[in-house]
């Protein structure tokens, strides 16, 4: 197929010596993605392997992964298969049955690139789908990046030949080389949103304007040349980038909203997040950023949250059940959650650099621990002054999603030391030979 040709060399979809994993169903997209790969392998100097998911929707899917199976014995390439329990995981993340299949079959396939089974993920979306995806992104209200559809290359791993190739291309590369397929029922059934705009709403367009799947492709190609110009405009050079967050100063949101959206666009795309961000997305997190007070905050798919921190809107992976930790008050190195250490030991000279504090040992208490802040927890401030541990992190400015990971001394609910900020007035150094240094690495 010269288009398929043209389009992998122009977007240098493959690289010498890779493997290559063609994600294959049995339907006809991808074993004609699998035949016309592994027929060209030499040609792009790659090794090519079927990888086929059994959703476990239908009680025969187990005939379609037999079936990929003896076409990849027949053509001479591996076969990797794996079942995963789609309904169960729909209903115990309450998504769609789309949406968990999705989930899953690249979560699959995730798996087989971390573990270096293959270099890539090859995916038979064509121009149709490609077509498809526009509107569905259009419908949702995702905007821009939604109206620029499908990349060629994704997260630089999934990789799409076939996304310039007609529907009517693959059928006649079918027919001409005698490739078998499988059909799947569940194709026909529109209570799925991507059948329903394949079956119902592109069948009625196509039928008015004939050439309106390259149509949207091309509205959609020349969309993405806009957007990517601008984008290139855009600096993010205050972005705070920490583990799973992004923090952008409230300046940013004074931009237009051509702009703005764009620079929030980035800071999702900077945590792994690419898709289902919708303008209703944007519009609550620029409300927040201008309008609300400090520590309002939004939830967002994927189970993400955007917070205003004071001088900051950011935007983080929400985090888990407040992690456990305890360890005794001694010398010596312990492992925090998160892979972080709190390291204490004794030294001589009171010098300290940022992030580290000292205090005199012998004015804690015998029974006193490191563990996470508990309601009720007091301190002392440096220089005097009790109140709330919580007012004290308010007053440093420490964010509400930071403060459940900072170790802390405490003996009953006083805290003497929080590692890495401060210690209690109760607990200064004052004319000692020795006292304990404490910081986290």
């Amino acid at each position: 197929m010269q288009s398929c040709d043209e389009f992998i060399l122009k977007n240098k979809l493959f690289n010498s010596g890779e493997v290559i994993g063609v994600g294959c169903s049995g339907g006809s997209d991808s074993m004609a993605l699998l035949h016309y790969l592994a027929n060209n392998q030499e040609k792009f100097d790659i090794e090519v392997v079927a990888i086929h998911v059994d959703h476990g929707i239908r009680e025969n899917s187990f005939s379609d992964a037999n079936f990929v199976k003896e076409k990849a014995k027949e053509w001479g390439i591996r076969f990797y298969k794996f079942r995963v329990d789609v309904p169960k995981i729909a209903k115990e993340k309450n998504l769609s049955i789309e949406s968990a299949a999705r989930d899953a079959r690249y979560g699959v396939f995730k798996s087989l690139l971390r573990k270096g089974i293959v270099d890539k993920i090859a995916l038979a979306h064509h121009m149709s789908d490609q077509a498809e995806t526009i509107l569905m992104h259009i419908f949702r209200g995702s905007g821009i990046v939604g109206a620029r559809g499908m990349n060629a290359i994704s997260d630089k791993v999934f990789v799409r030949p076939f996304l310039n190739t007609s529907k009517q291309e693959i059928f006649s590369y079918i027919e001409e080389n005698n490739i078998d397929f499988v059909d799947d029922e569940t194709n026909e059934d529109n209570t799925y949103s991507r059948n329903f705009v394949r079956n119902v709403i592109m069948k009625d367009i196509i039928s008015r304007w004939p050439g309106a799947v390259a149509s949207i492709v091309n509205f959609g190609n020349a969309v993405k040349e806009d957007d990517d110009y601008i984008n290139n405009q855009i600096h993010t050079d205050a972005f705070i980038i920490e583990d799973k967050a992004v923090k952008i100063p409230l300046s940013y949101f004074l931009f237009d909203n051509s702009i703005s959206s764009r620079i929030i666009f980035k800071a999702f795309k900077t945590i792994g997040i690419n898709k289902d961000i919708e303008k209703k997305h944007l519009d609550l997190i620029k409300d927040i950023a201008l309008n609300a007070e400090n520590g309002k905050r939004v939830h967002l798919p994927f189970e993400i949250v955007a917070v205003k921190e004071y001088d900051y809107l950011t935007i983080y992976n929400k985090h888990e059940e407040k992690p456990f930790f305890k360890a005794p008050f001694k010398c010596g190195e312990f492992d925090l959650p998160g892979g972080k250490k709190l390291i204490v030991k004794r030294v001589k000279s009171f010098d300290v650099k940022e992030g580290q504090i000292i205090l005199d040992y012998r004015k804690v208490p015998q029974n006193a621990e490191w563990r996470f802040r508990e309601d009720g927890d007091i301190f002392t401030k440096f220089g005097g002054g009790t109140k709330k541990l919580k007012a004290f992190f308010i007053d440093k400015k420490i964010p509400t999603r930071v403060r459940d990971y900072i170790p802390v001394l405490a003996c009953e609910n006083e805290i003497y030391a929080i590692a890495g900020i401060e210690i209690s007035n109760k607990v200064r150094v004052e004319n000692v030979p020795t006292a304990y240094l404490i910081e986290i690495k």
